[in-house]
């Protein structure tokens, strides 16, 4: 069994590389390697809803704008995502509620500081509940 995502190295960024037998597992699994690379994911509570929404042209593109948004939520509010549960996800739509929980020094240990979501060697691709996703993001 594939593990549900695994880090991958680059000489200026970092990637994740998602796997998943849908696309929503996939997008799941991106959202908890993007936090793990950021505060170690196994340590964050649901205590706390965020719903979002977002359109884009694409999956690859809804794929940026979804972990950038992450991002956005943990740079602006310190909110740290710990799971996240899909009412609404096409190739375009993405609807969402996040569960997790404001960061807490006593408890979370930030691992990288993440500047921005890239478009550096891109995928999001599924057949036949094979899916995978591959994302860098500059650190």
């Amino acid at each position: 069994m594939k593990q549900p995502f695994e880090i991958l190295e680059h000489p200026s960024d970092l990637g994740i590389e998602a796997h998943g037998n849908s696309m929503q597992e996939v997008f799941r699994n991106a959202a908890h390697g993007f936090m793990s690379v950021i505060a170690g994911a196994s340590k964050i509570k649901s205590c706390e809803n965020r719903s979002i929404v977002l359109q884009a042209l694409d999956r690859e593109n809804l794929m940026v704008r979804w972990l950038t948004e992450i991002l956005y939520l943990y740079d602006a509010e310190k909110f740290l995502t710990a799971d996240v549960k899909f009412e609404t996800l096409t190739d375009t739509l993405l609807k969402a509620n996040l569960h997790g929980e404001p960061y807490d020094a006593s408890r979370h240990e930030l691992k990288l500081d993440v500047k921005a979501i890239t478009y550096h060697q891109l995928k999001v691709e599924g057949h036949d509940g094979d899916w995978i996703a591959r994302v860098f993001v500059d650190i």
